[in-house]
Parts: structure tokens; C-alpha cells; sequence
């Protein structure tokens, strides 16, 4: 029989919490081997069918569990693949044109290079250990890879291995270090630029 509830609590680097069934005041522990689908990360809030197993120690856990909805959200398409990727590849093809042409040091190209590889293979990683049900790589060391520089590197495995693509809140907060690590990038940009013509500002 399964049983619907919604999770209560949540301990995303330890990789288990606690959910509190519909009508029933007794919550069930519940681990992330026990979730079907691999490619989501649980949060505090979710709304889980599963089915309820009571252990020796006559505490409830939660098996075999899904995602309310999984199956509607798996089907809605990542509109917004092909322009962030053509922003990325536009982004990866001026930073060093910029470089070249003295705008910035072309040590920012190497540093953007750099992380956008490291951003990509964490991805990679997360991605296997999702699929083996295995440790994952925290959200927060992923959003700072990218807000690093890396985020390049991030988009491209986010579309190429369709890997946190479908969760709000990730991707809130992913394209919100984007932003963020763009405006430093063209706050650098602007003191270079003084610096190297302190007459344009005169």
C-alpha cells in the first residue's frame, strides 16, 4: 500500500530526513537510495508517494519513493537550452577576445577555463552518484564552482547530461551566480579599462 506525506525535515549532505504521512502524526525516516528517480535532489517540502516499512526497532521508513507529479515533470521539455548554451558559447568565444585585444588579463580566460572543466566533471560525478544512489555533491559547492567562473562549464553539463535542469530552486540560484559573477567580471572590465585610459573619465 502506499502512502502519501510530504518531507518535514531534510539533511541534503547526509542524504536522509524525515516524512510525516497524510493523517497520521508518526513520521517515517526516509534515505535517498529509497527515491525512484536519480536526477532529483529531495528538499524540505516535497510532496512523496511511498510505500511504509516498519523496521525491528518499531520505527516506520519509507520505501520505494516518488516524487508527486514525477511523472508530468519528466515530460516538460528544457525550453531554455539552446540560448543558454548560445550564451555560454558567446560568452566563452569574447572573454578571450577580450584577453587578446588587452581588455583583461588572459589569466581570466585560463580561470574561467579552469573552473568551467572542474564545474563540468563535479557534474559528471553528481550525476553517476544520483544514478548508483551513491553520496552526492552538495547544491552550495556546485553553486560556487559556478559563481567561481565556472559556469560555463556547468551549463554545458546541465543540457549535455540533462542533469538539474527540472528543479526551481537550483536553477534560481544557479543563474543567479551567474549574474553575479558576471557583473564582477564587468566591474573588473571597468577598472581595467580606467586604469589603462584614466582619461575617459575626466
Amino acid at each position: 500500500m502506499r502512502h502519501q506525506g510530504k518531507i518535514t525535515s531534510w539533511k541534503d549532505g547526509k542524504g536522509f530526513g524525515f516524512v510525516a504521512t497524510s493523517g497520521k502524526s508518526e513520521k517515517a525516516f526516509i534515505h535517498i537510495k529509497a527515491f525512484a528517480d536519480r536526477n532529483r535532489r529531495p528538499a524540505e517540502g516535497d510532496l512523496v508517494s511511498y510505500e511504509l516499512i516498519l523496521e525491528q526497532n518499531g520505527r516506520f521508513r519509507a520505501d520505494k519513493v516518488r516524487f508527486a507529479g514525477a511523472a508530468a515533470a519528466d515530460s516538460t521539455p528544457a525550453r531554455s537550452g539552446p540560448l543558454a548554451l548560445i550564451f555560454a558559447a558567446a560568452f566563452c568565444c569574447l572573454l578571450p577576445l577580450a584577453s587578446f585585444l588587452g581588455k583583461l588579463p588572459f589569466a581570466f580566460a585560463g580561470l574561467y577555463l579552469a573552473a568551467s572543466a572542474v564545474a563540468f566533471v563535479a557534474y559528471a560525478i553528481d550525476k553517476s552518484a544520483a544514478q548508483s544512489r551513491q553520496w552526492r555533491i552538495k547544491e552550495s559547492n556546485l553553486h560556487i564552482l559556478a559563481l567561481l567562473g565556472g559556469w560555463p562549464g556547468a551549463l554545458l553539463a546541465q543540457k549535455l547530461l540533462r542533469h538539474k535542469t527540472r528543479k526551481t530552486q537550483f536553477q534560481t540560484v544557479f543563474w543567479l551566480t551567474v549574474l553575479l559573477n558576471c557583473c564582477a567580471l564587468g566591474w573588473l572590465f571597468y577598472r581595467e579599462r580606467i586604469q589603462f585610459h584614466p582619461t575617459a573619465v575626466t
